[in-house]
């Protein structure tokens, strides 16, 4: 069979082409249009879409505006006002830059575009069909801004509307899309109408009070209730945002939204690094809700890798990585009863732990114990001292406290398993075990951190087969492998060996844990799986170390447990990522037994 020859394809045809990487769906449309408007500096931007966005999408704002003897050039492809040479891509701030949408969403749908500038007394209109020809501009009554009608999606291109979705699929993209964008913007208000039905309606928010609002309309009461925010600044880098704490985590990572300069993206050096910073408060399987937004110099990353503009790349990504990591992760640490939004429990509705976490010390937990150093084996004993030299006491009378702590005073112990304490809220129930075992792992996290790690030299050295590129990682990171205490190097070809171990990794399965670790390095430039390791042998220790249920403790041996939790990183959170304590309010008790009713 001959081969087809060679031809020059049609400008409609090279159009839709173009409109296949712009145009996947209706909510592509809304985001590159809703772009174009914010890149306008519009303070207000509605949209309405009818039948999910396929037959209609109408997107007004009030933002510059195009100038009349620009719009031949608007629906143009390849003709835009925000890159003029190649330098501008290496420093592109803002969100939309090819010159692409317009005239791709020309070539597929019917289109009609309404705009005026500040210093026109008229407003102008063009319009297409689905085809390569665009009409005259033409005199229109508009304000200051710009309209844009897309009509009949894929009516011209009727295969590519068969993989359209139902209205309400279409619709949902459309809303995430709007949520993503009004996350990114709070100084911006939004409003989306879906069939002649208000969705949302934002107001700007240039505040604190008003973009927690926001971010109720938008993730939910419970999230703004219990989130911490976070504004920090590292190495060029400044990350401000919104944490959800594990209350609020979910089983899929679908509401966590990241922002690079403003720009909405899915990044999965940000989603490792965030995903790495909480893996010390979230039970497995788990995932963080979030806000997070990352400012850095343009120059430092590149915008121009993804068609439809969602991803970008780091010319640095283990700086990134590490920085990220480290914000998050500080800002985390010091969620501690009385800095960060109290768990509070519904009344009734809450199902405790129930029956207990062991009974007592021995057996393994013994074993355990003994690889502890002398400094944390003080430690653990210090309620069991309180309680052997300490006759119970009264706690001290709430009327002669001028302000009590977070945590409050300690009132009564209940089934051995938790502690009942009064604060300035209202009544405090604490579960002892999960409290104590936060406390000593973080305080075996600060002793192992403050001491060099303690080794051992294999007798018998680990080997493991490697390839080239495992060879090159091991002598690119021999330096970090020594930092962890670990000597890894290369004895052949294909082989690897480790010869040196940190003392608490005895007994551990080592060759996979430093293939495991080359993967990371190979993958993120950065790996803390041996830091991971250590840790969760230290939150074995502490689990097994932390008072047990139904092991009586005086008052003086609670108000110590509670002043602990106060100062320690993560203190409302256990190893496992359980709350350690909630609070049940006055105003929940009083309609639990209906006074003032």
């Amino acid at each position: 069979m001959m081969s087809a020859r060679i031809q020059r394809l049609s400008p409609q045809l090279v159009s839709q082409i173009a409109a296949g990487e712009v145009v996947e769906r209706p909510a592509s449309v809304v985001k590159e249009l809703l772009e174009n408007s914010l890149d306008a500096g519009a303070t207000r931007i509605t949209v309405e879409v009818e039948q999910g966005g396929i037959r209609l999408i109408r997107i007004r704002d009030n933002g510059s505006g195009i100038h009349p003897d620009d719009l031949a050039l608007a629906l143009t492809r390849h003709a835009t006002s925000k890159i003029t040479r190649f330098d501008d891509l290496q420093h592109v701030s803002s969100l939309g830059f090819r010159g692409e949408a317009l005239p791709s969403i020309a070539s597929v749908a019917r289109l009609t575009l309404t705009t005026r500038v500040p210093d026109q007394d008229t407003a102008w209109r063009v319009a297409g069909d689905g085809g390569d020809a665009i009409g005259e501009p033409l005199p229109a009554p508009h304000p200051v801004g710009t309209t844009v009608e897309v009509r009949d999606l894929f009516f011209n291109v009727p295969a590519r509307r068969k993989f359209l979705r139902g209205e309400r699929t279409e619709f949902g993209h459309i809303e995430d899309s709007m949520r993503r964008l009004a996350l990114s913007r709070f100084t911006v208000g939004f409003g989306l109408w879906h069939n002649q039905r208000m969705v949302l309606d934002l107001d700007p928010a240039a505040d604190g009070a008003a973009q927690s609002r926001r971010l109720a309309e938008l993730l939910g009461r419970t999230f703004a209730a219990a989130s911490v925010f976070l504004d920090r600044n590292e190495t060029g880098l400044h990350l401000w945002g919104w944490l959800g704490l594990p209350a609020v985590s979910r089983a899929q990572p679908d509401q966590q939204y990241f922002f690079v300069n403003g720009r909405p993206v899915r990044d999965r050096t940000l989603a490792h690094a965030v995903r790495q910073a909480y893996q010390d408060i979230l039970p497995q399987g788990r995932h963080p809700v979030l806000v997070l937004h990352l400012e850095l110099e343009p120059a430092a990353l590149d915008v121009n890798v993804h068609p439809a503009k969602h991803e970008v790349r780091f010319r640095e990504s283990a700086l990134i990585h590490e920085g990220v990591r480290r914000m998050v992760q500080a800002t985390l640490a010091e969620v501690r009863p009385g800095t960060a939004p109290a768990p509070v429990t519904q009344v009734g509705l809450r199902a405790w732990p129930a029956g207990g976490f062991g009974s007592g010390f021995g057996g393994e937990a013994d074993r355990e114990q003994q690889r502890v150093s002398p400094q944390i084996q003080e430690r653990l004993a210090v309620y069991g001292q309180l309680h052997a030299s300490t006759p119970a006491v009264a706690a001290t009378e709430p009327a002669a406290i001028v302000e009590s702590p977070p945590l409050g005073y300690a009132l009564a112990q209940l089934h051995g398993c938790y502690v009942l304490a009064e604060n300035s809220a209202g009544l405090v129930v604490v579960d002892m075990h999960a409290a104590h075992e936060r406390i000593l792992y973080e305080q075996m996290k600060t002793a192992l951190a403050q001491g060099r790690v303690q080794t051992q030299i294999l007798m018998v050295p680990v080997t493991f087969a490697v390839g080239p590129r495992e060879r090159q990682l091991i002598e690119e990171y021999g330096a970090l492998f020594a930092q962890a205490g670990l000597d890894v190097a290369v004895l052949g070809p294909e082989t690897g060996a480790v010869r040196q171990i940190p003392t608490l990794l005895a007994g551990l399965e080592i060759a996979g844990l430093v293939r495991d670790m080359l993967a990371d390095l190979a993958a993120h430039e950065a790996s803390n799986r041996l830091e991971r390791v250590i840790l969760d042998v230290l939150a074995s220790l502490a689990c097994h170390s932390a008072v047990r249920a139904n092991r009586p403790l005086n008052l003086l041996e609670m108000n110590a447990l509670l002043r602990d939790m106060e100062r320690t990183d993560h203190g409302s959170q256990c190893n496992h990522g359980r709350p350690t304590w909630a609070q049940l309010t006055l105003e929940e008790l009083d309609r639990l037994f209906r006074r003032g009713r």
